[in-house]
């Protein structure tokens, strides 16, 4: 698998391109974003945007990356609502308002997205960060797009914006305990690819601690 990460501001989430045609995230800053993938591909090649979450960091540039390209969106069904409210997508703690597009694809549980090479992203709904937050996992070559539901060296996503709930962000990370990773892809900061397994156990560990789950 091929993976291309992207960070063009300070406040913007990671955004990775997959095998030249799939893009995880889009952060805030359209026009850097697009400038950075026409580096690497012909954008019109690019077929689908995955948003992993409703909060505004990881979706505000989509829908115009998405009119330059011609990508279908796609957000799981339980944080369609929230992206367009000001406060639920976070759009208000950057002085902006929610996003107005419609996503295409409405994601769930369980489906899997072909991205060529023999390669597909399997969708883990994992709420907690948002009601509708998803982690991707490709088997074949063992790697993770965990969004801001964990982080590496045992960190967490947030729990305290609308829509959070901290007993379901330590069900979806002990989930993720279950995967054979080999590397993690995170929606802030640097991939991993240090025993990738032990650093998810640390952050159901953490969670466990933080939110005094039993």
């Amino acid at each position: 698998m091929n993976v291309k990460k992207f960070h063009t501001g300070y406040y913007d989430a990671n955004s990775y391109l997959i095998n030249g045609k799939v893009l995880i995230d889009t952060g805030i800053n359209a026009d850097a974003l697009i400038a950075e993938i026409e580096k690497s591909i012909d954008i019109n090649d690019l077929e689908l945007i995955i948003l992993t979450h409703c909060h505004y960091d990881h979706t505000a540039a989509a829908e115009a990356i998405a009119r330059k390209s011609g990508a279908l969106i796609a957000i799981h069904k339980d944080d369609v609502e929230l992206l367009h409210h000001d406060e639920a997508s976070a759009a208000a703690a950057f002085d902006s308002r929610a996003p107005s597009f419609k996503p295409d694809v409405l994601l769930d549980e369980g489906e899997s997205i072909p991205i060529g090479n023999g390669e597909h992203l399997q969708i883990i709904h994992t709420p907690g960060h948002t009601p509708g937050g998803i982690c991707l996992y490709e088997p074949v070559s063992k790697s993770l797009f965990s969004g801001d539901t964990v982080f590496p060296q045992g960190s967490i996503g947030r729990t305290d914006f609308i829509g959070g709930n901290s007993s379901k962000i330590s069900g979806s990370i002990q989930r993720l305990t279950q995967l054979d990773v080999r590397t993690m892809y995170p929606g802030h900061g640097e991939p991993t690819s240090e025993n990738v397994k032990r650093q998810i156990e640390l952050s159901y560990r953490m969670a466990k601690s933080i939110f005094k789950i039993i």
